[in-house]
């Protein structure tokens, strides 16, 4: 299941549009992560979805997924395992 951490520090679980929790769309994720994904490897079967401009748009600090992803992380992210996305 997909899991939303947000730079606020909050986390909550992903509810599709359809009001399902699993396996979110490229449109759910483009939507939390405010704009157009690039996914970041935390491990095999784990992947991290953030915003792609994050650091231009001046999207604030995500301290929970800076220390996952062991380098910097703005914004809201969403945390998927790898079979849940295509």
């Amino acid at each position: 299941m997909a899991m939303i951490l947000a730079a606020d520090g909050s986390k909550s679980m992903v509810v599709n549009e359809d009001g399902t929790t699993v396996g979110p769309t490229l449109d759910d994720l483009q939507q939390i992560v405010a704009g157009y994904i690039e996914l970041v490897y935390l491990s095999d079967s784990e992947i991290m979805v953030v915003n792609e401009e994050g650091l231009l748009k001046g999207l604030p600090p995500n301290r929970e997924a800076s220390l996952l992803a062991q380098r910097p992380i703005v914004g809201d992210v969403v945390i998927v395992d790898q079979d849940e996305i295509d």
